[in-house]
């Protein structure tokens, strides 16, 4: 909780392609609001790695460990070779064990007009540990890619803590473990058994189910309501919250938080579409939603309400969304639009 007049100091990253672009429209909104950040800026990434820096500078950093907070647009990682996730290292460093991601139907015509879950992925573990080597056989040194994933009773227990204190604090009554304990019996396996054992305290307020992440997968597009929460491993967390993301109209609708014990960031969850980038054309919403959300874990309540209540008042209007979405707005006029309907 923060006092509502105090100045909160915030790292804040740009981000690569289109993150400049929705970045200023979030701050734009940001200010309209009256949110007290004090903004810290850093390049890192694609950006910074142009410049011969390091894709995430030690001032950004040591930025970061002084404020506890971020507010991130998208960074490009390079496919195949090159740096390693920036992402990743930020998880890493300050252990943001947490991802939150939230996905709601906001768009009165979409497909699935009553989605209204939170998806929360161990953003530590599993097989984006990046553990993983070639093993050479005759004249070929790639012959064999050998990966391993890593999880411990502790990194699971704290995940499935943090999760259903989550839903009692917003209301939730349902978590859905999703895992692969069928095949990957260790891996998946100690997940499972360790949500089900800290399930026991929570048992007379949050009901525990749980699902394998295949069925899973079909059953978001049958009935995406059915879902309340959903806690998974982070490679799962990654693959089904696009799903989430594709139900609700796109990547460019959902926010993400990943929360940890001595930081949190919020970002939104798509990538840097360096193809539109400085074109005017991307969607801010994403990332004004995760600031909603960043607004709320500063203790700014209202604030949050009023920031997502306006997104969604102007998502809702096919006259005031962006391309992506069908509409005739690009990124500053959406933000406009935004400001208005705060």
């Amino acid at each position: 909780m923060t006092d509502a007049s105090s100045p909160i100091p915030c790292t804040l990253f740009p981000g690569d392609g289109i993150g400049p672009e929705i970045t200023a429209a979030t701050l734009a909104v940001l200010d309209a609001l009256g949110a007290p950040f004090e903004w810290h800026a850093h390049v890192a990434g694609a950006t910074a790695a142009a410049r011969g820096d390091d894709p995430l500078p030690e001032a950004a950093l040591a930025d970061l460990r002084a404020t506890r907070l971020a507010l991130k647009g998208p960074l490009a990682t390079p496919l195949g070779s090159g740096y390693r996730s920036v992402n990743v290292r930020l998880r890493e460093a300050f252990q943001l064990y947490a991802n939150v991601r939230p996905g709601r139907s906001l768009l009165p015509d979409g497909k699935f007009p009553d989605v209204d879950l939170v998806l929360v992925r161990e953003n530590t573990g599993g097989f984006y540990v990046g553990v993983e080597h070639f093993i050479p056989i005759g004249d070929d040194p790639h012959a064999v890619a050998e990966a391993t994933g890593i999880l411990t009773r502790e990194i699971c227990r704290r995940i499935a803590e943090f999760t259903f204190e989550y839903a009692l604090k917003h209301g939730r009554r349902k978590v859905t473990v999703v895992h692969k304990a069928n095949i990957l019996k260790s891996l998946t396996g100690l997940f499972l058994e360790t949500v089900q054992d800290v399930a026991a305290a929570y048992r007379d307020r949050v009901v525990l189910e749980d699902r394998i992440v295949d069925n899973c997968a079909m059953q978001l597009v049958l009935n995406p309501a059915q879902f309340d929460m959903i806690l998974t491993t982070n490679m799962f967390g990654d693959i089904l919250s696009d799903e989430v993301a594709g139900l609700i109209g796109g990547l460019g609708l959902a926010p993400s938080a990943n929360i940890g014990k001595d930081a949190a960031i919020f970002e939104a969850v798509h990538g840097s579409a360096p193809d539109i980038a400085g074109q005017d054309k991307a969607n801010p919403t994403a990332l004004m939603l995760s600031a909603a959300l960043m607004l709320e874990h500063c203790g700014h309540l209202e604030r949050g309400r009023r920031l997502r209540e306006a997104v969604v008042r102007t998502v809702a209007t096919p006259a005031t969304r962006t391309g992506d979405l069908g509409g005739p707005l690009g990124t500053r006029a959406f933000a406009d639009a935004v400001i208005e309907n705060l």
